[in-house]
């Protein structure tokens, strides 16, 4: 599986993380999915989400007043969701998700970490080979990792996002 960033949702991510750094941020992921990959174009961030160091919940009546919204547009669904993991004193942020993160996925949906920590040094923005992408971006370094599920267990997706600097 696949997952391909558009700039405006590669800028969202990185954008809601940074905004709340030192709590997690939460979103939707809005795109489309195709037989081997999703296509994501917008992370819209949950304004109403309540946020803690190692945790980050959304209101469901906030969605109910969305989801219409969304209904009109044909082109675009809500495929997945996206949230923060964040360093927290020395322990740094990890774009791996949590029992929590397996428990809440769904079936052809995709789930992004944004695994954002203090930046000790200027990196170059680039795909990894564990199929996450990471760079720095002002006072942050970020690292972005997919996970979907197959059946009953949870795979990681590979990254693709042409739009980072340095690139």
């Amino acid at each position: 599986m696949r997952v391909y960033l558009s700039e405006n949702a590669f800028l969202d991510l990185l954008l809601s993380s940074a905004e709340v750094y030192k709590k997690e941020c939460l979103g939707f992921l809005l795109g489309y999915k195709l037989e081997d990959r999703f296509i994501i174009e917008h992370a819209f961030s949950f304004q109403t989400a309540t946020r803690k160091p190692k945790e980050v919940t959304s209101l469901d009546q906030s969605h109910k007043k969305i989801e219409p919204i969304l209904a009109q547009f044909d082109r675009l669904q809500i495929i997945g969701d996206y949230h923060s993991h964040t360093q927290f004193g020395t322990t740094r942020g990890l774009p791996r998700p949590s029992k929590e993160d397996i428990t809440g996925m769904k079936q052809e949906h995709i789930y992004l970490i944004v695994a954002i920590n203090n930046n000790n040094k200027t990196m170059h923005w680039a795909e990894n080979r564990d199929n996450t992408i990471s760079g720095s971006a002002g006072d942050f370094f970020f690292k972005i990792s997919a996970y979907f599920l197959n059946g009953a267990s949870v795979r990681k997706a590979r990254i693709h996002c042409p739009f980072p600097p340095g690139f």
